[in-house]
């Protein structure tokens, strides 16, 4: 079994994409700016490292060794492993950091000291999603058996409350992940025949996942328990308060983005979608709170979601400067730049969707629609 192929219709609006191309290159030529990482990314690398590092650090050695001090720690590191993730590995990952790709393969694998598996991630996120966004069936990050993140997706009774169980699945995200997630997108993406793209065997990515798992769970749970003089369930309590926040955090940074009011869900047609690539990512895709430098600061950019997904291969510290001409441009060829001018407000939008997905009210609104 291998993962069908979606045709997207490259003749249609194919002009937008050739400006847009043109004018942000012409934008880094002129201004002899390089896409890659600067010195606040570098800056930036280091905090965030930090942050995650450090009070693992002052735990393991003793320097703080009482429980609610631990517990901030962990807290910390809770905000140190989101920032990981949304803000160095991820542009490391998307081969976007630097112009080195040694450097961007070991940043990458940073990615495993937050207890995920660097291969996985980039077939889940830079081929699945980013390829087929909000695509029903292709992208990975709106299929869930426990929520209803499409309208092309069955209703379930269990989904007339998503929105309100939704926050504690988001809190529990990163654990699945270093749980169990990586060895079922193993096994499916053998099925897939998606592990090749990668240079990987079944074999060899299964006994990569169970190495890198042993070590995690050695890191971050064994050697606390044996240096950190507390009770082991107090251990436990800091991990978990750590993973907690870092889900919630990656979900109220991703889902806004796709999952929305505004934005457009699909399913192919005989194994086609309507418009060409960059233009259905106009239309799934959305931005929000690009007023606030200091949140785009610390999310990695993720905020100019449009910008990231049509030019992945650019460092996320650029996104802003070259926000304006993706709007202009989409202006001047008639196609939607979605946008919230609130975090908070996109995050509403979010819930907005999760329940009426989950009580059916999106689905009578997409018959009057289609009707």
């Amino acid at each position: 079994m291998s993962t069908p192929k979606v045709k997207f219709n490259t003749q249609k609006q194919a002009e937008f994409v050739k400006v847009l191309r043109q004018k942000v290159n012409r934008y880094f030529k002129e201004n002899n700016i390089s896409k890659y990482a600067n010195f606040n990314m570098k800056f930036k690398t280091v905090f965030m490292i930090s942050l995650y590092f450090i009070p693992l650090i002052l735990m393991l050695t003793g320097i703080i060794s009482s429980f609610w001090p631990v517990l901030g720690m962990w807290a910390l590191m809770g905000f140190g492993m989101a920032g990981i993730g949304l803000s160095i590995m991820h542009d490391a990952n998307h081969g976007s950091y630097s112009r080195n790709q040694k450097v961007n393969n070991s940043l990458g694998y940073l990615i495993h000291f937050i207890g995920g598996y660097r291969q996985n991630w980039k077939i889940q996120h830079n081929v699945l999603h980013h390829s087929f966004t909000n695509i029903d069936g292709y992208d990975e990050d709106i299929k869930n058996n426990t929520l209803r993140l499409s309208p092309n997706q069955k209703r379930l009774g269990i989904h007339r409350l998503q929105a309100f169980y939704a926050p504690f699945l988001y809190s529990l995200m990163t654990i699945y992940w270093s749980l169990s997630k990586d060895f079922e997108q193993v096994v499916r993406y053998k099925k897939k025949k998606l592990l090749a793209g990668q240079g990987l065997t079944f074999k060899k990515a299964l006994m990569q996942i169970t190495f890198t798992k042993l070590w995690y769970f050695g890191l971050l749970i064994a050697l606390p328990m044996i240096f950190i003089g507390l009770p082991w369930w107090q251990i436990l309590m800091g991990y978990l308060l750590m993973h907690f926040i870092c889900g919630l955090a990656l979900a109220f940074i991703f889902q806004p983005a796709h999952v929305i009011e505004e934005t457009e869900f699909f399913v192919p047609d005989g194994g086609s979608v309507e418009n060409n690539w960059a233009i259905h990512q106009m239309k799934t895709t959305a931005n929000f709170a690009n007023g606030s430098v200091f949140f785009s600061w610390f999310i990695g950019g993720l905020n100019y979601q449009i910008e990231h997904h049509l030019f992945p291969n650019i460092c996320h510290v650029h996104y802003r400067k070259i926000a304006k001409i993706v709007k202009e441009t989409a202006e001047e060829f008639n196609v939607p730049y979605l946008q919230h001018k609130t975090f908070f407000g996109a995050v509403r939008s979010h819930f907005a969707v999760l329940y009426d997905l989950g009580t059916g009210r999106y689905d009578k609104r997409l018959a009057k629609v289609r009707a």
